[in-house]
């Protein structure tokens, strides 16, 4: 007779999609049926227990139309600010332990990962000098494509576990595959120890994609070799929705029900998310570093 599973096992469950926005609705409504009961470290004395599993998420298509979801928690203004600061690193200047400020975001970890040993100490030895990870990853793929080797990391064992905060994300790996006509397709994966579902989900794949993206137009500046977009798998240890957002969740899986999924999307090209992405990309500009850390 099949052992059948513990109710205390943390259920594992994986989504295929080819849209972004229909990846996040599918992964949201497996969550909210399938996810176990359990408490997390930010609840509050009357919130419900969380729903939690772990998950695995194909977006066949990262860049196919339509690209935005209308509904998810935040707009047009927080995606881009999101994707300008793990891109482009302009809320790096945030970083500041000492001052109880950010211990980190992730374009610093994988621009310029340097561990320490105390993040809160100013004085804390570094003995090993920045690395550019993704300047790696690009090198590595233009020169092997087939390389299993193309990776960076984020987790500072020596000092993250010690802080309240620490990174989500824990590993990007890239690989080529070559199509028949010789065109390079990206394939990227990213693995998370913790994620946040509802709010975070989305913005966090909409920049991962981004920077998928220009990795793949970075390797073939390097290479002479085009290299187009692949699939994207992102997989989370502990995907989860807190017991918070338990309202506003409900009344989004009910839109998922009763309302087209067009209705629900935007098309990147959409005159309305044009204009705000616009508008925010002036707001954000606003900052005298912004050019120079773009560039760099």
């Amino acid at each position: 007779m099949a052992q059948q599973a513990c109710s205390c096992d943390i259920p594992t469950i994986s989504v295929t999609a080819k849209y972004l926005p229909e990846a996040w609705e599918k992964a949201v409504v497996e969550v909210w049926n399938k996810g176990i009961r359990i408490k997390t470290q930010y609840d509050k004395p009357a919130d419900p227990l969380s729903r939690d599993a772990t998950v695995m998420i194909t977006v066949e298509d990262p860049f196919a139309e339509p690209r935005i979801h209308k509904n998810f928690p935040g707009g047009p203004y927080e995606l881009e600010s999101y994707l300008q600061e793990v891109l482009y690193g302009i809320h790096d200047h945030w970083i500041d332990p000492a001052a109880g400020k950010w211990t980190y975001t992730y374009h610093e970890r994988i621009y310029a990962y340097c561990p320490v040993e105390d993040l809160r100490n100013p004085n804390s030895p570094k003995p090993f000098k920045a690395v550019d990870q993704i300047q790696y990853i690009i090198d590595a793929l233009a020169d092997t494509f087939y390389t299993r080797r193309a990776q960076a990391i984020t987790w500072m064992p020596t000092a993250d576990p010690a802080t309240e905060d620490p990174p989500c994300l824990q590993r990007i790996w890239c690989r080529l595959i070559e199509e028949e006509d010789g065109t390079m397709v990206l394939n990227m994966n990213t693995h998370w120890r913790s994620r946040d579902l509802y709010k975070a989900w989305f913005m966090n794949v909409y920049a991962l994609t981004e920077l998928q993206k220009l990795i793949a137009n970075k390797i073939t500046e390097k290479s002479g070799k085009a290299v187009k977009v692949g699939r994207y798998v992102d997989i989370s240890d502990s995907l989860h929705i807190y017991g918070s957002y338990f309202e506003d969740a409900e009344k989004e899986i009910q839109k998922m029900q009763d309302t087209p999924f067009t209705e629900r999307t935007w098309e990147t090209t959409h005159p309305a998310f044009e204009m705000m992405t616009e508008e925010a990309r002036q707001n954000l500009a606003e900052d005298p570093d912004f050019y120079a850390k773009a560039k760099g």
